[in-house]
């Protein structure tokens, strides 16, 4: 097995081209996590013409529901939300310039044609791993 890339987020529009379907990776930097409601939240919003809480450009959205974290802990459980959930959305958030997505499962058609046009790169994140993944975040900070 090949050794995992190592990237930064926020992704630059030429790292997200970079990746490769099946290339493991270890991201580090700075992610936003949001699930479902969020992402209704926003598209509503934009709906309005109202301006977003949150600059979307060049960001990375962690499909990511966490658990309340224990003393001394950054974060709880932060393991991957179903990215289905967002699909309805997705291609609404991708047109806000962000260049990547973690999640768990498949995407519709609508959503690999938005990732493909706009040059955005999906990532899995292993289920079952919440636990481990918690242990990487250094830093949780509720920005919306």
């Amino acid at each position: 097995m090949a050794e995992a890339k190592k990237i930064t987020a926020p992704l630059s529009k030429e790292v997200a081209k970079s990746l490769k379907a099946g290339e493991s990776v270890l991201i580090s930097g700075t992610i936003l996590a949001a699930r479902d409601a969020a992402h209704k939240t926003l598209t509503e919003a934009l709906a309005r013409g109202e301006k977003l809480p949150v600059d979307l450009q060049g960001e990375t959205i962690y499909y990511l529901g966490p658990t309340p974290a224990k003393p001394g802990n950054a974060i709880g459980s932060a393991g991957p939300t179903t990215s289905g959930r967002m699909d309805k959305y997705t291609p609404t958030i991708i047109e806000q310039g962000i260049h990547g997505m973690i999640g768990k499962g498949y995407r519709n058609k609508e959503v690999i044609d938005s990732m493909v046009a706009h040059g955005v790169v999906y990532m899995v994140a292993v289920g079952g791993a919440a636990a481990l993944i918690s242990k990487c975040i250094t830093k949780y900070e509720v920005l919306a």
